[in-house]
This record gives C-alpha cells, sequence and structure tokens, in this order.
C-alpha cells in the first residue's frame, strides 16, 4: 500500500540471480542493519564487520543457490524479505546456547531468519506478505516443520525487528514453543 489510500499491488518472488539487483538496491539504499549485514549472519560463514565483503558472500551463495527469501516488490521496487531455508543453511540463530540447552528435539526442517521491510513501508503489510511468500516456497519445496524466532512488536523498535513481529507469526499459524533469550520466542508450524 501507498499513498493516502492508493494501493500499490505487490508480488513476492524467490531472491535468485533476476532478482539480485533488486534485493542489492535494498540493501545498500537502507540506513544500519541491512546495509551491512546483507542478510548473511544466519549462515554458516555469519556476518563480518566489512560490508562489501557480506554482500560479496550474499551474492556468491545466490549465483550458488545455496539461500533462499521470499523478495517482496512493489512494482520493481523491493520493498521486503523473508529469508528461509532448511536448518543446514540457516545455521546461525540468536541465542543459541539457550535454544539448545532448552530443548532436545530434532532440528526443524526449516528456519526463518529474518523479516525485514524497507524504511517508509514498515507496519503495511509488506512481513507478512514476505512470510506468506516464504512459507509458499517452502511448501513447493516439500514442507516440513518450520521455525522462526521473533520478537513482540511492542518489546523491540520497529527498525530492530529483524527476525520479524511475534503477531505476524501468529497470524500465519505458528504456535509458541518457548523462549529464548529476553523477548525472543521460538515459534513453528508444520508447512
Amino acid at each position: 500500500m501507498s499513498g493516502l489510500g492508493v494501493t500499490t499491488a505487490r508480488t513476492v518472488r524467490p531472491l535468485d540471480a533476476s532478482t539480485w539487483e533488486a534485493f542489492a538496491e535494498l540493501c545498500a539504499s537502507s540506513d544500519g542493519y541491512p546495509s551491512g549485514c546483507w542478510c548473511i549472519g544466519f549462515h554458516e560463514e555469519g556476518t563480518t564487520r566489512d560490508a562489501l565483503c557480506n554482500r560479496e558472500r550474499k551474492r556468491e551463495r545466490v549465483l550458488a543457490g545455496t539461500t533462499h527469501a521470499a523478495l517482496v516488490f512493489e512494482g520493481e521496487q523491493c520493498v521486503g524479505w523473508c529469508q528461509y531455508g532448511p536448518t543446514s543453511e540457516v545455521v546461525r540463530i540468536k541465542n543459541r546456547r539457550q535454544y539448545d540447552a532448552s530443548h532436545d528435539a530434532p532440528p526443524p526442517d526449516w528456519r526463518i531468519g529474518c523479516n525485514y521491510a524497507r524504511a517508509g513501508h514498515r507496519r503495511q503489510g509488506v512481513a507478512t506478505t514476505a512470510l506468506e511468500g516464504a512459507l509458499q516456497m517452502i511448501a513447493a519445496a516439500g514442507g516440513g516443520r518450520v521455525e522462526g524466532y521473533p520478537e513482540p512488536a511492542d518489546a523491540v523498535p520497529a527498525g530492530f525487528l529483524f527476525h520479524g513481529a511475534l503477531s505476524t507469526f501468529e497470524r500465519a499459524g505458528f504456535v509458541r514453543d518457548r523462549m529464548i533469550g529476553k523477548h525472543r520466542w521460538v515459534v513453528s508450524r508444520t508447512v
């Protein structure tokens, strides 16, 4: 949605070589978080302090097909994404020690790493659209148990709600499992 009641159609497309430039523009143009991280922090290699290194690592993963995200577009502009992947791809999660100590079940089939909306597009359903797109892509890839690690929107400023809002996940059918960290929940659902 854009402006005074004017609706802009949104589409969801996978992160791949054909959508890389739009994703890169969003990362490069956003102040703070994504411009330095490039959504590489959940992968095995993790984030460095060098944004150019992170960008190159992400681009290599995109070209190799070893990273997944549902990108939300308004026209040709990428306005958000939801990173997802099998646990072998999304290996790092925040509060990992607490996560491991609080549960001994097998790991999920899929993890949601990041659920991000461009500044100026927050609280307009972009993150919801991205999460729904990721779940559809997971279903198309065979489905299974999916975990996310969101936080309550009232506990974290919108610009730092990288893992998504708890309410967004609950509206998408995720169920709370346990808390890890001060505000972070482990939520899951089967797709």
